[in-house]
């Protein structure tokens, strides 16, 4: 894994005030950040009046990097209390940095929640759980969360993914990984870019397992966009065993040069790393979670960008396992 560091888009002290001011008014307005129409409609009115300076630095990722590291806003690490014994024990804790989240991901197109995940909130808190220290989910804490696409099993899957710091004490890095960064050969190229296998869902959606639609769709790792590759990965949750040999291989190979090419990012509170979650798979290194209210504290935001083509058509006619995206739209 390398040592490098990811691009840093900064916001200066009047914008990082701007969007603080906004969030607090809506929390005053609504008293939660739990999910409503009224909520919703207010943070988009909100995000279309932010200056266009702050939006203009609050543009979707634009460059093969895939990510950014947005920096510049405050977090008082004694004001957003202790750290939650997981998602379950969070409500609305630190809810103004869930509408900052909300109105970061309106500017850059429509933000997503799962019903099955989270009680459908469309800010998740990413915290180490009790109990489920060796799951590849966002609790786990003593294995290494492999690198994986965002949601990579369903097709309404966000493309673009945020995760807020709030706290990290002991400076736990996020990996990241680009496709684009990668050096794969035309020929594992051609067999990764064929349907084979099938991603299913992870421990995190509630019924998905015991979904009776049909069989799991086959879908590609990897897609020819038009403006270069992107891919579809989630190896914890892909029976790749059940491949071919050769196939196998290849997507072995697309492995070791993701993880060749990896990055590790610890995030510092108040940054925000934004990923494309077509570009950039996003892992998470391993740790000793304590449970005494100081373990790290991370915000996700999952958003969706109108008329992207970055994915295969074929995609619209998966069941993605039952399980339903809802898809804030801006005002």
């Amino acid at each position: 894994m390398s040592t490098g560091t990811a691009p840093v888009r900064p916001l200066d002290t009047a914008g990082a005030e701007e969007l603080r001011r906004a969030a607090e008014q809506i929390h005053t307005e609504f008293g939660t950040s739990a999910t409503s129409p009224g909520l919703l409609a207010r943070v988009a009115e909100s995000a279309a009046g932010l200056s266009e300076p702050v939006r203009h630095q609050l543009r979707p990722v634009d460059t093969d990097d895939g990510l950014f590291v947005l920096r510049g806003l405050d977090v008082d690490d004694d004001a957003i209390g202790p750290t939650p014994a997981g998602w379950a024990a969070a409500g609305d804790s630190a809810a103004v940095h869930d509408i900052v989240l909300l109105l970061l991901a309106t500017v850059m197109g429509n933000p997503l929640a799962w019903e099955g995940q989270q009680d459908g909130r469309f800010v998740h808190n990413i915290v180490p759980a009790p109990g489920h220290e060796t799951e590849q989910t966002g609790a786990s804490s003593t294995v290494l969360l492999s690198p994986h696409t965002e949601d990579a099993f369903h097709p309404g899957r966000a493309h673009l993914l945020m995760l807020g710091c709030l706290r990290n004490h002991d400076s736990i890095a996020t990996t990241a990984a680009g496709i684009r960064k990668a050096e794969l050969d035309e020929a594992d190229i051609a067999l990764l870019t064929r349907p084979l296998l099938p991603i299913l869902p992870d421990d995190a959606y509630t019924g998905a397992r015991d979904f009776d639609g049909g069989h799991p769709p086959a879908v590609p790792t990897l897609f020819r966009a038009e403006d270069g590759l992107t891919l579809r990965f989630d190896p914890a949750y892909t029976p790749v065993a059940d491949a071919p040999p050769a196939h196998r291989a290849a997507y072995q190979r697309l492995s070791d040069e993701l993880a060749r090419v990896s990055v590790a990012v610890s995030l510092r509170p108040g940054e925000v790393l934004i990923v494309d979650n077509d570009l950039v798979v996003h892992g998470r290194v391993p740790f000793r979670a304590r449970y005494d209210g100081t373990d790290r504290w991370l915000k996700r935001a999952s958003v969706r960008v109108p008329g992207r083509r970055t994915r295969p058509p074929a995609e619209a006619a998966e069941h993605g396992y039952g399980q339903a995206a809802v898809e804030a739209h801006a005002a």
